[in-house]
C-alpha cells in the first residue's frame, strides 16, 4: 500500500507548537521542500531538535529566518549567526548538546531506553542541574531520552511502501530520528517501484515511516 501524500497535505499535520526532529548536517540531509512548505504554511511556535541549524537561508536556516522556532535542542549554532542573535536576544531557547550524546539521547529514545550514562560533561556547565551515577568508581551524567511529536526525514530513495535508502553522508541522523518520533515523514529524493530495492540496502523499514512525500510534477 502506498504512503505517499501530497506536500502540503504533509505538513498540514504539523500543528503549530509541534516538537520536530529534523535530520541533516549542515544542510545535507535535510528535507528541503517540506521545510519550505512549512514556511509557507507559517507553522510557528515549533521546537526543533537537529544538529545545526546550517547557515541562514539554508536547511533548518529558513525556519530561524522566519522566526517560526520557539525552542531549539541542537550540537551548536556557530555557523549561523541569525540562530546566535535570536538567542542572545531572547527570541528562542536554545539547548546544546554534546554531538555524541545527542545522537544516543535520540537513540535511548527510539529504543525504549530510560536514558544515557556518558562522562562527556561531568564537572562542567554540561552538568547543571543532572543526575549523576557512579559506576565502578567513575561518575557519569545521567542524560535523558529525546523524541519529538514528527520526525522529519530526508532520504536518497524510497520505494511507495517507505522503505528508505540514503546516500553516503546524507545519511547522518535521518535512520535514528525515523525510530524516535510519533509521526515520520519521509521526503526522498527519487521514489522507485516496490521490490526496485534490494531487501540488504534498506536502512530505514517502512514500518517505521507513516508518510512518504510525493515528488513534484513538472510539465514539458
Amino acid at each position: 500500500m502506498s504512503k505517499a501524500i501530497s506536500l502540503p497535505q504533509a505538513v498540514e499535520m504539523i500543528p503549530d507548537g509541534a516538537t520536530l526532529m529534523i535530520g541533516g548536517f549542515m544542510g545535507c540531509g535535510t528535507p528541503s521542500r517540506v521545510i519550505q512548505e512549512l514556511v509557507r504554511q507559517g507553522r510557528k511556535d515549533l521546537t526543533v531538535i537537529a544538529n545545526d541549524t546550517a547557515r541562514p537561508g539554508v536547511g533548518i536556516g529558513r525556519l530561524i529566518d522566519a522566526r517560526l522556532v520557539r525552542r531549539l535542542v541542537a550540537t551548536h549554532i556557530g555557523t549561523n549567526p541569525e540562530t546566535q542573535r535570536q538567542m542572545i536576544a531572547g527570541e528562542i531557547d536554545v539547548e546544546l548538546c554534546p554531538q555524541g550524546t545527542f545522537a544516543e539521547r535520540i537513540r535511548a529514545a527510539g529504543f525504549g531506553l530510560g536514558g544515557v550514562l556518558t562522562p562527556t560533561g561531568v564537572g562542567t556547565s554540561v552538568a547543571e542541574g543532572k543526575r549523576t551515577v557512579e559506576v565502578n568508581g567513575n561518575t557519569f551524567l545521567l542524560e535523558e531520552p529525546i523524541k519529538a511529536d514528527f520526525a522529519l526525514v530526508a532520504a536518497h530513495r524510497a520505494d511507495w511502501q517507505g522503505n528508505l535508502t540514503y546516500s553516503l553522508t546524507a545519511r547522518n541522523f535521518n535512520p535514528v530520528i525515523a525510530m524516535a518520533a510519533g509521526t515520520v515523514i519521509a521526503e526522498a529524493a527519487e521514489i522507485v517501484p516496490t521490490g526496485a530495492i534490494p531487501p540488504d540496502e534498506v536502512v530505514t523499514p517502512h514500518v517505521l515511516v507513516d508518510h512518504l512525500v510525493e515528488k513534484e510534477a513538472f510539465n514539458g
